[in-house]
């Protein structure tokens, strides 16, 4: 477990990596859903069913994951994964709305990566996800060029070596 804390408009927020507990499923699937983070990671919500079983059966069991729970105060604000895609290692996250703008993910993210020491390390946010591309580049994240690798030229692959 990580804990850090900083202080945001006055106030101190705790910041807490821990392991995944069934309860925190619901909220990364609510996440999921959420319209502005669809729209922001083109990525398409999985119904309900779907969703739990992927990560109850793939990324759960998957000895190969890292996977935490950000949590804020007592508050699950939203998950960090690495996992294998063939030879490459792909880092993604998902946080709620309610905890952007407030440099959670930076921070998250940031004390993820002490525990994910793999490199290269790739992620390949939406092109058009600004801020999730600066907050991968504060952590030193720099692209590759290959915004294409799968096909998909709405995406931008980036490697932190």
């Amino acid at each position: 477990m990580s804990v850090a804390g900083a202080r945001l408009g006055g106030m101190t927020e705790e910041l807490r990596l821990r392991d995944v507990v069934e309860e925190d499923l619901e909220v990364f699937l609510a996440h999921e859903h959420d319209p502005e983070n669809v729209r922001r990671s083109r990525f398409p919500p999985r119904e309900r069913e779907r969703f739990m079983t992927h990560w109850r059966e793939t990324i759960l069991r998957d000895p190969t994951c890292l996977v935490q729970t950000v949590a804020v105060d007592g508050r699950t604000a939203g998950g960090v994964v690495a996992w294998w895609d063939g030879d490459r290692r792909f880092l993604g996250y998902v946080f709620g709305r309610e905890f952007w703008g407030r440099g959670i993910g930076t921070r998250a993210v940031g004390r993820f990566l002490e525990l994910e020491r793999h490199r290269p390390l790739y992620a390949d946010p939406y092109v058009g996800n600004t801020g999730s591309v600066r907050l991968l580049e504060k952590l030193g994240f720099r692209r590759t060029g290959d915004s294409d690798w799968n096909g998909d030229d709405e995406h931008v692959v980036l490697v932190l070596e």
